[in-house]
């Protein structure tokens, strides 16, 4: 009998369990999964033959759906025009990029363990982030607010659609939690979040699978301190010619001194998504 062929409806459910045997640890750490044999590089061969489209899901999503302890991953992402601009002036950003790079978004949320977002996401567009265009479980919603602006009504704080964690300054910890929020305090280092800690304290949750997903600002201070695994922008055949940057790092003399990461491009509609390998 012919092996049925993986569409990629099934990738997508085979992924999903993967990452749930993963988190569930009843999958050991570098063994390969039922229907790929996975090397420890990361790089799979399929047991099954896959449609191409199925192929391409794998090699974008394998890595977010093995994160744990033994593998931590974090992985930002940006959606830009061709111009470089995430937004206009006024911080409107609905929609940059189209349908397919939103449903790319909410394919990551499913697999992670925590979505972090800085506070001006929260402030400008009030986002769910939960998932809702694929199936697949809400991760933990981590806002970043080091001085504790953002007013307690946002629906993060208050939807209760999954755990949410308020990320400030020490100094403003004590503060009541804003809604169903739960507080965590950490030190300010050069005038912004100690990041590197916010890392270790998901971490230390159990939250191994970390996804940036906006915005500019606190997508670059993750790439200027290395927390990057990998970097996705996503750009739109869009010009607006004025706004917001994406990615803003300290200036350089030469572009000798420029990242040029390994990546691989992916077609998202008539977008093209740059999936960029920072570090192993």
């Amino acid at each position: 009998m012919t092996t049925p062929t993986i569409e990629p409806e099934r990738a997508w459910a085979l992924l999903l369990e993967l990452r749930r045997r993963v988190r569930a640890a009843s999958e050991p750490p570098g063994n390969s999964a039922a229907f790929l044999d996975i090397a420890a590089d990361g790089s799979w061969i399929g047991q099954t033959p896959l449609t191409e489209s199925s192929a391409e899901l794998f090699d974008l999503y394998l890595p977010m759906a093995r994160a744990c302890r033994e593998r931590p991953l974090t992985v930002a992402h940006l959606g830009q025009s061709l111009d470089g601009r995430i937004a206009t002036e006024s911080g409107a950003s609905c929609y940059v990029t189209g349908p397919e790079n939103l449903t790319h978004l909410h394919r990551m949320r499913a697999l992670c363990d925590a979505i972090v977002v800085g506070a001006s996401t929260v402030e400008h567009d009030d986002p769910q982030l939960t998932t809702r265009r694929v199936p697949g479980p809400n991760p933990v919603r981590v806002v970043l607010d080091p001085r504790r602006r953002l007013a307690s009504g946002c629906g993060v704080f208050q939807d209760r659609a999954a755990p949410t964690l308020l990320i400030c300054s020490e100094e403003l910890a004590d503060a009541p939690a804003p809604g169903a929020a739960e507080i965590i305090g950490v030190a300010v280092q050069d005038g912004g979040l100690n990041l590197a800690e916010i890392v270790r304290r998901l971490h230390q949750r159990g939250l191994f699978g970390i996804f940036i997903e906006g915005g500019g600002l606190t997508v670059s201070a993750f790439l200027e301190q290395g927390l990057l695994h990998q970097l996705q922008v996503t750009v739109a055949p869009l010009i607006i010619g004025s706004g917001r940057p994406g990615i803003r790092l300290p200036p350089i003399q030469d572009l000798s001194q420029g990242l040029r990461p390994r990546h691989r491009r992916y077609a998202l509609g008539e977008d093209v998504m740059f999936d960029c390998r920072l570090r192993d």
